[in-house]
């Protein structure tokens, strides 16, 4: 039955890996709270990504709090992961409002008025898990290309027979991007334009692969000087390529380009440079966080909230949960929230206790 109340003690937007690793640990406290799913099921932004997404890290090191998947050498698919994330909810029963999109939160006395396609609702504390890859990010030139040239963002790619013939310009070197460039190489002349990530070799996981893990969970955070030094590079550069280089792509007849810099008479240009003509841009160029229906939140630069580990100072009640490197390199990965969540799930249980302590000495008062 869907729960009716307009008023929750925590509302916390978003049913992804984030949103559910919190709900979880808020039901291990006891706490009373609502998890707001624009989708119309837990796990369906995972289903529409491409065809044949595979996670880098084994199953072993992708599960949420509480439920390790059965093969844990497996690498899972994105299916996979969303009836994981699915299952999840039902495992331990988390109160999943589907269907309800916010669209604003603002302060509003000592809680937030939050409003969603389903009607305005209030809450004591709300937990942000809607993670940083929201907005599509494209470069303002690419309003410029030719008309007839087809664009995408990598979000929007399925697999190699959506894309028409012809030739296709991957712009954005990540993971994403050599991925997709990889895929379609074997159907389409494959242009990548851009500086990519640094490559973590094979090796270092079929010989060492648990120590890496342990190496990213619990050397690489903001406790330790070395994790401090990583988190800029990591805001600013993305994830290190893994399960794939640059010399495998090329090896599969990708041709490679410098970082796009522009636009001229139509054509995407390279350090002033035109490049061949493509008949399709792929956009692998990332995600703005899109934290603006959230009113007064201190951002940075980069769009991301100031919310060390997760907890807005300025705001007292607001939280986040898979933001990049919130606590560790590891903070957007299914196998690292499950710890952001919990610290962030402990302070919204504190603050329930302090709120309580205040509305018992205040009912004292007004006895005597």
């Amino acid at each position: 039955m869907v729960d009716s109340r307009t008023h929750f003690p925590t509302i916390v937007i978003g049913a992804g890996q984030a949103g559910l690793a919190t709900g979880y640990h808020l039901a291990e406290r006891g706490e009373d709270f609502v998890i707001l799913n624009a989708e119309a099921r837990v796990g369906d932004e995972w289903r529409r990504r491409w065809d044949s997404l595979l996670l880098f890290t084994p199953a072993r090191h992708s599960a949420l709090p509480g439920l390790p998947h059965p093969d844990p050498r497996a690498f899972l698919s994105k299916d996979e992961i969303a009836d994981y994330l699915e299952g999840y909810a039902k495992q331990f029963d988390l109160p999943v409002r589907h269907g309800v999109t916010v669209t604003g939160v603002a302060r509003s006395g000592e809680g937030f008025t939050v409003t969603t396609s389903a009607g305005v609702l209030t809450a004591d504390s709300v937990v942000v898990a809607t993670g940083a890859t929201t907005a599509p990010a494209v470069p303002g030139f690419a309003s410029e290309l030719d008309a007839d040239i087809r664009q995408l963002h990598s979000s929007e790619y399925r697999n190699p027979s959506s894309v028409p013939p012809g030739t296709v310009l991957v712009v954005g070197a990540g993971t994403s991007g050599a991925e997709i460039a990889l895929e379609l190489a074997a159907s389409h002349p494959v242009l990548l334009a851009g500086r990519p990530t640094p490559h973590i070799p094979d090796a270092v996981f079929a010989v060492a692969g648990e120590l890496y893990w342990n190496l990213v969970y619990r050397v690489l955070t903001i406790d330790t000087p070395i994790g401090r030094k990583v988190a800029p590079k990591f805001h600013s550069r993305g994830a290190p390529l893994i399960r794939i280089s640059m010399k495998k792509v090329q090896a599969a007849g990708v041709s490679r380009l410098p970082r796009l810099t522009g636009v001229e008479n139509g054509m995407p240009i390279v350090e002033g440079v035109s490049v061949p003509r493509p008949s399709t841009v792929i956009w692998a160029t990332g995600y703005r966080p899109g934290l603006e229906w959230i009113e007064g939140v201190p951002l940075d630069a980069g769009g991301l909230p100031d919310a060390p580990r997760g907890v807005v100072a300025s705001m007292p009640g607001l939280f986040f949960v898979g933001m990049p490197f919130q606590f560790g390199l590891t903070s957007q990965l299914l196998g690292g929230v499950g710890r952001d969540a919990g610290y962030v799930a402990e302070r919204i249980a504190e603050r329930q206790r302090v709120n309580a302590r205040v509305g018992e000495s205040a009912s004292g008062l007004l006895k005597k």
